[in-house]
């Protein structure tokens, strides 16, 4: 009976990735952007895809523990790093294998020193990136689906690709309009500053 049960249990969870990457594929072409509204040719998707793969492989080569606590994203050959790691040499390391990855055209590093767990200040973190998150979807002049958005010590940290300067002003806009953030930190890119855009 129990055998039975891990059975079951061990099946949704091969049918559930095996859906998941389906659905990566033909709708979901790297993090957070969507392929049908993504200003990004195929081609640079799949450059992105394959140097942010390169260096998550990189990362983890180095530490094993940075699998959790390491996020990097890549848009358009720009790197950008967020998370946390115990100690600055890991934060100078980190940067130095992502300006050493092919492609690479600028790296911004966002990685925070590990400190002591505060849950009050996490909790709000998490409150600020929903309430921006869900203002971001409502917002019908702005494809939310386009950006990725981090909090830490109400510091909002907001990146992706905007059609307009116009869509890049709300987004910012929109941040700064959150209860209790202190700064908004936005890597926005503009489809006109893209290196090879749809036709």
């Amino acid at each position: 009976m129990n055998f039975k049960i891990i059975n079951i249990i061990l099946a949704c969870f091969i049918l559930s990735g095996c859906v998941a990457a389906g659905v990566a594929t033909t709708s979901i072409f790297g993090k957070g952007v969507t392929v049908a509204i993504d200003p990004r040719t195929v081609g640079t998707q799949i450059d992105d895809e394959i140097m942010q793969k390169d260096l998550s492989t990189k990362i983890l080569l180095k530490d094993k523990n940075h699998i959790f606590k390491v996020k990097t994203e890549v848009l358009d050959g720009r790197i950008f790093i967020t998370g946390t790691v115990d100690n600055p040499e890991d934060k100078l390391q980190i940067t130095k294998l992502a300006w050493e990855t092919d492609g690479a055209r600028s790296v911004r590093n966002d990685l925070r020193i590990k400190e002591e767990f505060n849950f009050q200040q996490s909790a709000k973190d998490v409150l600020i990136t929903s309430q921006l998150r869900s203002a971001l979807i409502f917002n019908k002049e702005i494809k939310a689906i386009n950006y990725q958005i981090d909090t830490y010590k109400k510091k909002v940290f907001i990146y992706g690709i905007s059609e307009t300067a116009e869509e890049k002003d709300l987004v910012i806009k929109e941040a700064e309009t959150i209860l209790d953030v202190e700064e908004v930190i936005a890597s926005i890119l503009l489809v006109e500053d893209l290196r090879i855009q749809k036709n």
